[in-house]
């Protein structure tokens, strides 16, 4: 009896360190794939203020960011995108999962974790498939606030008005969670 319960245990333990090694290896993967995501939006965002200020940057983020998540999860063969608590495009909406996460990541600045240090990794089973899900916060930097903090110019606010009647990703402030980079991974 004593054998069986020693192999149960080493059966389990063996099975929760494949688990862990497997969230490591697709974390690391997702880092890679949020940090290809996060440099080519910025630089479409970098390049579209330069040609035309911050009303410019915002109707290129609503037509070129949904296009970049669509070509690096095709890319990846993974659902890649943004999603927050406090929205701009509806279509960017959280999942159960991810709003938890984000409430999470909430609670966790709130105890005195750096954003740029917030992700949250782990295998979840959705409509009986298994799936890995992976989210980092995205950080309020102050080129932020010119779309999404508390005193946007009127210029701004007409084109947010416009392209985004229900926008609520407005009033953050530099430091603030301003939402999070998603992917799902099948497995």
């Amino acid at each position: 009896m004593k054998k069986y319960i020693y192999a149960c245990i080493i059966t389990l333990v063996l099975s929760t360190v494949a688990v862990a090694d497997e969230i490591e290896k697709r974390s690391k993967e997702s880092r890679i794939v949020v940090g290809d995501f996060m440099l080519l939006l910025k630089l479409e965002l970098k390049a579209a203020m330069r040609e035309g200020g911050p009303d410019n940057a915002i109707r290129v983020c609503n037509k070129k960011a949904p296009s970049i998540a669509a070509d690096v999860s095709t890319k990846h063969g993974w659902r890649v995108a943004r999603t927050s608590l406090k929205l701009r495009n509806p279509h960017n909406a959280p999942d159960a999962w991810e709003t938890k996460v984000l409430q999470e990541f909430e609670k966790r600045k709130a105890a005195g974790e750096e954003i740029g240090t917030l992700e949250h990794a782990e295998i979840v089973t959705t409509d009986g498939k298994k799936q890995f899900r992976y989210m980092k916060a995205i950080p309020t930097d102050k080129i932020c606030l010119q779309c999404h903090g508390t005193e946007i110019e009127p210029e701004e606010t007409a084109v947010l008005n416009e392209l985004y009647p229900q926008d609520k990703a407005r009033g953050f402030k530099v430091g603030d969670i301003r939402g999070a980079f998603t992917v799902t991974q099948p497995m």
